[in-house]
């Protein structure tokens, strides 16, 4: 499994300290930004986060802001993601297992680097669990499908 991560300036260093988490674990993952300080737009790396796992099924996604809120709202606008806003483990094991999440988005001013580390071991330790979810899945694509 890969994991995509980006984030803007508000998220830069728990994104950075997520990294190295992944580096820890031996994950492969590609992280495309930003790397400075400097003010950037939350949509533009969402978006980017988004674009990248629709095109590669099995793909996994992290997003940091602020607050995550910003992330969530773009990442949900594209076909084919299922971003989640989690500030608990227990929120991203649910997210994987009933709601087949595929994009993790945190916020940086709410959850500390530690239970962000967890929350995403958590994300992405835990699968889809199918059955009885698999037809609620289904009717979120449903939606989409009537949106587009």
């Amino acid at each position: 499994m890969k994991v995509i991560l980006a984030s803007d300036h508000a998220g830069l260093e728990l994104r950075q300290d997520l990294v190295a988490l992944l580096k820890e674990r031996g994950a492969a993952f590609e992280d495309l930004g930003p790397h400075s300080r400097d003010s950037v737009d939350y949509p533009d790396f969402a978006s980017q986060v988004a674009r990248a796992v629709v095109a590669e099924p099995g793909t996994l996604g992290v997003l940091v802001c602020g607050t995550g809120i910003g992330m969530s709202i773009v990442a949900n606008k594209h076909r084919g993601v299922r971003a989640a806003l989690c500030t608990t483990e227990f929120e991203a094991r649910m997210t994987r297992a009933h709601n087949d999440a595929n994009v993790l988005c945190l916020g940086q001013r709410v959850v500390g680097a530690g239970v962000a580390r967890g929350i995403l071991e958590a994300f992405l330790d835990t699968a889809f669990e199918g059955g009885r979810h698999e037809k609620r899945v289904q009717k979120i694509r449903d939606v989409e499908a009537q949106q587009r």
